[in-house]
């Protein structure tokens, strides 16, 4: 006799999905799990995640004051929330490539939806972003008086004039649920292919720090477009390259409002077209390998 194989549809993927969001109090509980047995013996918990991310934000910033004679009070701030996002990001495609190989135990004991792990993992580095914004809202409040009103993050006569934090402040909650969004489906995504190929996260890892420093975080565009660099035929092709960097697009779209930066929509056009194509990829992979995943792990 053959074995069962359950049917291959869409709404026993979507099912799944919203069974995993109905059992929010599991992966919650199991998230903040995580935290507590990754600081039990430490005296000031969860706290080191914020000291950690300031004394690296920090130390980014002077260097890169350094180096490029920008002006530290409003290029820290920039750094700051570049390095929080970009923590957040690094996290669910590093980590969420293996969610299903950590998972193994519960996979294999506990009946529960596949998403349900993939939302712990995207919970976790929710939490680790929360505990990192301590940090931000210390910076802000440091150099406010710098990015309150238009600014310049770069000495040079091109250099973009951003408008500085206002009322536009208020577009960071839209933008940080459309990364997290995206965070759910780059985890099962990644997640699923991993488990099946287990290469996947040696080769994810080797590859995310090409795409860091690809990434505007330790250093801006502003620095790029400076001197009228990007109107030679060089500079415009680096910053084309720059900017098919999709991470680059999601960075912008959460970091200049809550420092006040210019934006241009085009953020928001590519990182909604990203959530529908990932999520279209995520559905897909969830449809015909869900029921796969506890043989794989």
């Amino acid at each position: 006799m053959s074995a069962y194989v359950p049917p291959k549809t869409f709404r026993r993927a979507t099912q799944d999905l919203m069974s995993a969001l109905r059992a929010r109090e599991l992966w919650g509980q199991l998230a903040w799990q995580d935290i507590k047995q990754r600081y039990r013996r430490s005296t000031i918990g969860p706290l080191w995640i914020s000291i950690g991310m300031g004394v690296t934000a920090l130390a980014l910033g002077v260097v890169n004051a350094a180096l490029f004679g920008s002006n530290i009070s409003t290029l820290l701030p920039s750094i700051t929330t570049g390095l929080i996002l970009w923590n957040f990001i690094n996290g669910c495609i590093v980590e969420g490539s293996e969610t299903f190989i950590d998972n193994e135990g519960l996979i294999k004991q506990l009946p529960a939806p596949v998403t349900v792990y993939a939302f712990r993992t995207v919970w976790r580095q929710t939490l680790y972003f929360a505990h990192n914004m301590v940090v931000y809202v210390v910076v802000i409040l440091i150099f406010l008086g710098s990015v309150d009103h238009p600014y310049h993050l770069v000495n040079d006569e091109h250099a973009i004039t951003h408008p500085g934090i206002g009322w536009s402040i208020f577009l960071a909650i839209p933008a940080f649920a459309l990364i997290l969004l995206n965070g759910g489906w780059v985890v099962l995504l990644f997640g699923v292919t991993a488990t099946r190929f287990r290469d996947i996260p040696p080769v994810i890892s080797s590859f995310i720090t090409m795409l860091f420093y690809a990434t505007p975080i330790m250093w801006s565009m502003d620095q790029v477009l400076a001197g009228g660099k990007a109107n030679s035929g060089v500079g415009a092709f680096a910053v084309d390259i720059l900017k098919l960097n999709p991470v680059y697009h999601f960075v912008e779209i959460l970091r200049a409002p809550l420092v006040g930066q210019q934006q241009s929509w085009t953020h928001w056009a590519v990182a909604g077209g990203m959530t529908i194509v990932g999520w279209a990829l995520a559905l897909l992979v969830l449809r015909n390998y869900r029921s796969r995943v506890a043989y794989w792990v």
